[in-house]
C-alpha cells in the first residue's frame, strides 16, 4: 500500500483499505470506494479508448452527482484534464469556458445540452458529448450514453506525474471574463493532506459537499474526504432548510460554507441530533462576522470553529486552530502545514509586525498560472525575492510564489488578520478603508442581516462609502437612522458609511456563494446615474 501522488489515486488506496465503505452519498443512493474506483477506471478507459490524448481537457456541466465525481477523477486517470463547470453557469458562459480552454469532451444531462445547443457551434474543439440520460433531439455531434461509457473496460492510459496537469477551475468572474487556474495533480494531493490532517480528517467522518465542487473549496470536500477514508455526501440544497436536514438525516460531522450561507443557517432552527454528530465547521470564501460565528457556536456547541483563508490559485493558504477563536476571532490564522505564508511590501521585503503588507504564498500549492492568459499570470504569480522566506541566495532556479493581492497584517505571534482586497480598497478622506471591516463592525451592530459596502465617487473625499444592507428577518425594513448612529459610536468618521440602501434579502451572490460586492456596486452606479437623467 503506497500513499496517493495523484488525483484519482486517492480513491483507488482508500478502495485498497476499505472497498466496501461508503465513499459517496447522494440521496438515497450509497457508493462504496470499490464501486467508485470501478467507475472511474472505466471512464478513463472510455476516454483513451476514444483517442483522446494526455493532457487534453475532459469538462463536465451537472449538478453534485455521482456522475460529476466519476468524471472528474476519471479524466485525471487517463492523463487528461477535468474542467468543472458551475451548474449555475448560463450557455454562453458555458461556451466561453469550452471554448478557452479547448474541451474536447463535455459530460452532462440531455436537458442541459439542449439548452447549450445554440452555442455549441461555436465551441469548434469540442468532439463528444458524453449524456447521462438519452436526450429526444439530436445534436450535430457524436453522442454517448453513460451506461455504454461505464461498460468500457482496458488498463492503457497516457504516462501521469505530479507535475501534470488534473484540472483547470475558472474563478466567478465577477471582476470580467473568468480566468481558469490550472492546478497541478501535486498542488490537489498536497492540499488534500494539508487540509484532512489540521481537520483531523478519517475514515470516521461523513462530509457535507454543500458547496459548488466548481469552487476549490468545494472540490476539497471529496480531495480531503477520499484521502480519508471518509463519507462524502453530495447536496444540491434549494433552501438554507435543505442544509438543515442533510447536516441532521445523514449524521455529517464536518461542514464546510461561506459566510452568507452560514448567516441564513444561524436564522433557522437546529435539530439536536446535529449536535451530536458535528464535529467542526470549517469557514472559507471570505471573513466570517463575529456574531455569526457566535451563533453558531451556540447552535452547534460541540462542534469546533475553523476559519480558513484561501485562493484558488493556492487552493487553501491560512487555518485558525479552534484553540484561538476566543482570543483572536477576527484572525485568519497561519499558515497551513505544508505551506509558507509572507507578508511583503511593494519592494519585496517582508513587513514588520503589525505593518499592512501584500499575503504572498510559497510552497508545493502554488498552482500553474492562468490558462492562456501570460498576463494575468504575470501579475498573480511571480517570481520570490532571494531571501524572502527560505529562499536563499545560492540557488539557481527560479521559484514562483502567488501574490494574492490581498492586504494582511501579521501580529507580534505570527498570527494574520485580512485587512481587505487591494483592488477594492475605499480611499476616503486620505484613508484606505476595506470594505469588509466596514461590513464587520455593520454586523456586530446586530442590526442587519446581510451587507455589502463598496466607494462611490466623492467630489471633496475622493470616495464615499456606500452600504447595501438588508434587515435580521431579511425584510428592506431597516432603520437607516437607528444603524447609522450605531456606526458613529462604533466606527471613527472616515469609516461611517455616507448612504445606506436598505434591500430585501437574499443580497445577490456571485456562483460560488459569495455576497457579489461588484454587482451590487455597479447596480448602486446604474441606478444612481438613472436617477440624474445620465
Amino acid at each position: 500500500m503506497r500513499d496517493a501522488s495523484l488525483l484519482f489515486e486517492l480513491i483507488r488506496e482508500s478502495a485498497h483499505r476499505s472497498p466496501h465503505d461508503v465513499a459517496i452519498t447522494h440521496g438515497d443512493v450509497h457508493t462504496s470506494y470499490g464501486a467508485l474506483q470501478e467507475a472511474v477506471a472505466a471512464f478513463a478507459a472510455w476516454l483513451v479508448g476514444s483517442g483522446l490524448q494526455r493532457g487534453e481537457r475532459v469538462a463536465v456541466y451537472l449538478e453534485k452527482r455521482l456522475e460529476t465525481v466519476v468524471t472528474s477523477f476519471g479524466a485525471t486517470a487517463a492523463g487528461c484534464v477535468f474542467v468543472p463547470l458551475n451548474p449555475l453557469l448560463k450557455p454562453e458562459q458555458v461556451s466561453y469556458i469550452l471554448r478557452d480552454c479547448n474541451v474536447r469532451v463535455l459530460v452532462t444531462s440531455a436537458d442541459r445540452a439542449q439548452l447549450l445547443q445554440p452555442v455549441l457551434a461555436s465551441c469548434g474543439d469540442l468532439q463528444h458529448l458524453v449524456l447521462t440520460e438519452a436526450s429526444p433531439a439530436g445534436t450535430a455531434l457524436p453522442v454517448t450514453l453513460w451506461p455504454a461509457v461505464m461498460a468500457a473496460s482496458g488498463s492503457a492510459s497516457h504516462r501521469v506525474i505530479d507535475s501534470d496537469m488534473a484540472a483547470i477551475l475558472y474563478t466567478s468572474g465577477s471582476t470580467g471574463r473568468p480566468k481558469g487556474v490550472v492546478l497541478s495533480h501535486r498542488n490537489m494531493v498536497a492540499g488534500a493532506k494539508s487540509v484532512a490532517s489540521y481537520l483531523e480528517n478519517g475514515p470516521t467522518d461523513t462530509l457535507l459537499a454543500a458547496l459548488p465542487l466548481s469552487f476549490d473549496a468545494g472540490f476539497s470536500q471529496l480531495t480531503t474526504g477520499f484521502h480519508s477514508g471518509a463519507r462524502v455526501v453530495l447536496l444540491n440544497y434549494l433552501l438554507p432548510r435543505d442544509v438543515i436536514k442533510a447536516l441532521a438525516r445523514y449524521g455529517v460531522t464536518g461542514l464546510t460554507a461561506v459566510p452568507p450561507l452560514y448567516m441564513q443557517l444561524c436564522t433557522l432552527e437546529w435539530p439536536a441530533a446535529i449536535n451530536e454528530r458535528l464535529r467542526y465547521f470549517a469557514n472559507t470564501g471570505g471573513r466570517m462576522p463575529r456574531e455569526t460565528l457566535e451563533q453558531l457556536r451556540r447552535k452547534a456547541p460541540g462542534a469546533k470553529p475553523y476559519l480558513m483563508y484561501g485562493l484558488t490559485e493556492a487552493f487553501r493558504s491560512t487555518y485558525l486552530p479552534p484553540t484561538e477563536v476566543d482570543r483572536r476571532p477576527d484572525s485568519i490564522g497561519r499558515a497551513i502545514p505544508n505551506a509558507e505564508i509572507l507578508v511583503l511590501r511593494e519592494d519585496g521585503t517582508e513587513c514588520a509586525a503589525e505593518e499592512p503588507g501584500e499575503l504572498v504564498h510559497r510552497g508545493a500549492l502554488v498552482g500553474m498560472g492562468y490558462w492562456g492568459d501570460p498576463e494575468k499570470t504575470a501579475e498573480r504569480y511571480r517570481l520570490l525575492p532571494v531571501g524572502t522566506g527560505g529562499r536563499q541566495a545560492g540557488m539557481q532556479l527560479p521559484e514562483y510564489a502567488v501574490f494574492s493581492g490581498d492586504t494582511v497584517r501579521r501580529d507580534a505571534e505570527g498570527f494574520l488578520y485580512f485587512i481587505g482586497r487591494r483592488d477594492e480598497m475605499i480611499k476616503t478622506s486620505g484613508y484606505r478603508v476595506s470594505p469588509t471591516e466596514v461590513e464587520e463592525e455593520l454586523y456586530a451592530t446586530g442590526q442587519v442581516g446581510e451587507c455589502a459596502a463598496f466607494g462611490i465617487d466623492h467630489a471633496t473625499l475622493g470616495q464615499a462609502i456606500q452600504v447595501v444592507a438588508t434587515s435580521p428577518d431579511g425584510s428592506a425594513a431597516v432603520d437607516v437612522t437607528a444603524l447609522l448612529a450605531a456606526c458613529r459610536q462604533r466606527m471613527p468618521a472616515y469609516m461611517v458609511p455616507a448612504g445606506i440602501e436598505p434591500m430585501a434579502a437574499p443580497l445577490p451572490r456571485n456562483p460560488n456563494g459569495k455576497i457579489d460586492r461588484k454587482l451590487l456596486s455597479t447596480a448602486w452606479h446604474e441606478r444612481a446615474e438613472a436617477g440624474r437623467g445620465v
